[in-house]
């Protein structure tokens, strides 16, 4: 009879030992190791004056974790480079980071894009094909409408402008699930 409360003890103490285990994560460090969920709204590019660059503009919208924006590359440019305007001075940038549920602008006046040595110049009804490289989120392909040079929408209407439909479409992807595009 000595060997029931034994293997009673033994049970209790491995179940005790379970919930501990269970308990002792670290909610936050759960949270911010979660993945990135990123989808793009807004996107732009104001027909070119002429010459051979264009801009580019667009929203990031993450409503998982941290990642970062490292390069952008399109067929229309032999090099597409990110950039920031900050006091009216615009300076190259290697990265930039997408925040966990946050949001990431690149709007006329701020953070852009430069479509460099254009293959050709887009018009006015033109579509863009343009692949958005992720450190975490892997590659989106996102099509920016060629708009006329002076189109500048506000900050509000470009974060309305993602539809329920377009939000539902899938984006070529190399290394996670499929995430939207507009």
């Amino acid at each position: 009879m000595r060997r029931a409360p034994l293997a009673l003890g033994a049970t209790a103490l491995a179940a005790g030992l379970a919930l501990t285990a269970c308990g002792s994560g670290d909610s936050s460090a759960s949270a911010s190791s979660g993945k990135p969920a990123v989808k793009v709204g807004g996107a732009f590019m104001p027909a070119p004056a002429g010459g051979d660059m264009a801009a580019g503009f667009f929203i990031v919208h993450n409503s998982g974790g941290a990642d970062t924006l490292t390069s952008v590359t399109s067929s229309i440019a032999e090099q597409v480079t990110l950039h920031s305007t900050k006091g009216g001075v615009m300076k190259e940038q290697k990265s930039f980071p997408v925040p966990a549920d946050g949001e990431l602008d690149f709007e006329r006046g701020g953070n852009h894009l430069m479509f460099e040595n254009l293959r050709q110049t887009p018009k006015e009804g033109d579509k863009v094909s343009v692949e958005l490289h992720f450190a975490k989120s892997g590659t989106v392909t996102v099509t920016f409408p060629v708009k006329a040079a002076t189109y500048n929408p506000t900050a509000k209407s470009a974060h309305s402008s993602m539809s329920t439909a377009s939000m539902a479409s899938t984006a070529s992807r190399k290394s996670n699930p499929s995430h939207t595009s507009h």
